[in-house]
């Protein structure tokens, strides 16, 4: 957050995975003509078998390319969605939570590389209970958290600790427990995000929610309440008194869409979700 009196509004970046039959350019040709600033990273969609098979060379194209387009990387998300196979954070099994450690750090440079500054640890499936308790689970996820830090922070990037709905995950549901969580591992380089989407198991309003964790969010994710994009339903209106709550606050960090139904086509939900965007901000004190 800024803390005097510049703002220079808010800062639109949509995520990547609706568009991935088409090749890397003509993506951040849909982004950056729809008016978005950034673009948001799901790494599967780039790779065969996993991010160090993308060169350096290949890093600086995909970076020229997003410049091309004017906009650049908002970060990660995804990140242990395969490919690569067989990833868990929080299995009670050692060798695989190594493995799924050694692969986060590869993501960590693939996204220092390209300029990101933040990666959303989401991956329902690969943070959920196997057969250990929630407390157990928290336990390895805290451990696996505090072993990337160092390294997330010496490249500049932030991992940001995604609640989501109990009917994806078990394994933390609210901004609370994941600023529990983020407060266990107690670094800098581990802060929490927010989306609209994942509020299902909250009790407060979002406006609440945002003023209440504030300074510890660095990132957030929107869409309809439906996970489709923007203007589809009702959040031009049902957003409203968030996005006065962030304009209150001079948010300057990224505003992030990502949807789950893809089926429009990525220009089209872009390009609609823009001009949702656009009005609530005209709705705005």
């Amino acid at each position: 957050m800024l803390t005097d009196s510049r703002w220079s509004g808010f800062k639109y970046a949509m995520c990547n995975e609706s568009m991935a039959e088409l090749n890397w350019a003509e993506q951040c040709r849909i982004v950056g003509n729809a008016g978005y600033k950034g673009i948001e990273i799901a790494a599967f969609t780039l790779v065969k078998e996993g991010v160090q098979e993308i060169s350096p060379e290949k890093r600086n194209q995909i970076v020229s390319v997003m410049k091309n387009a004017g906009i650049e990387c908002a970060g990660l998300h995804w990140l242990l969605a395969p490919p690569p196979k067989g990833l868990h954070f929080t299995t009670p099994d050692t060798a695989v939570r190594r493995k799924t450690i050694a692969y986060f750090d590869k993501l960590i440079d693939f996204c220092g590389d390209l300029g990101g500054p933040c990666m959303i640890f989401g991956s329902p499936k690969q943070r959920s209970t196997v057969g250990i308790s929630i407390e157990e689970a928290k336990k390895y996820f805290a451990e696996g958290l505090a072993r990337l830090a160092d390294h997330a922070q010496e490249r500049g990037v932030k991992i940001l600790i995604e609640p989501l709905g109990r009917s994806v995950t078990d394994v933390v549901n609210t901004l609370a427990e994941a600023l529990e969580l983020a407060k266990q591992v107690d670094h800098p380089a581990i802060q929490i995000m927010f989306d609209f989407h994942n509020t299902v198991d909250e009790t407060q309003p979002f406006d609440v929610l945002l003023e209440k964790h504030c300074k510890y969010i660095h990132h957030i994710h929107v869409q309809e309440m439906d996970g489709k994009h923007l203007g589809t339903g009702t959040a031009v209106n049902d957003y409203v008194k968030a996005f006065q709550t962030l304009k209150g606050l001079k948010y300057d960090k990224w505003i992030s869409l990502e949807i789950f139904d893809f089926s429009p086509g990525g220009k089209k939900i872009a390009e609609e979700s823009m001009r949702a965007l656009r009005e609530i901000e005209h709705k705005l004190l």
